[in-house]
């Protein structure tokens, strides 16, 4: 994952994501380099446009986050009726006994 958090930190500093450069910013960190992990991450990113894919990627994180308030609000709506038909289901016990 810190290699991944290097890429964005070298992209939003506007520099290039390469190999000399994201071995840099893990060395910065104190820890041990991974050639293999740093070559196949920077392959993996060759022709994306980062800014792009960090802009849909914030679009389907809140359209997630509206779709879990909704149903949120539904599951509020269910708790309700339910209380709602207990409550009645009891006074009407009640008159029962008078």
């Amino acid at each position: 994952m810190e290699y991944i958090y290097g890429a964005l930190l070298l992209h939003k500093l506007e520099q290039p994501v390469n190999e000399e450069n994201l071995k840099k910013v893990i060395l910065a960190t104190g820890v041990t380099v991974d050639e293999s992990k740093v070559k196949a991450l920077v392959a993996s990113l060759e022709g994306v446009d980062i800014g792009a894919e960090l802009k849909n990627a914030s679009v389907a994180v809140s359209s997630t986050a509206v779709g879990a308030e909704k149903a949120e609000d539904k599951e509020e709506k269910k708790e309700e009726k339910k209380e709602e038909k207990k409550e009645e289901s009891a006074a009407g016990l009640a008159s029962l006994f008078g």
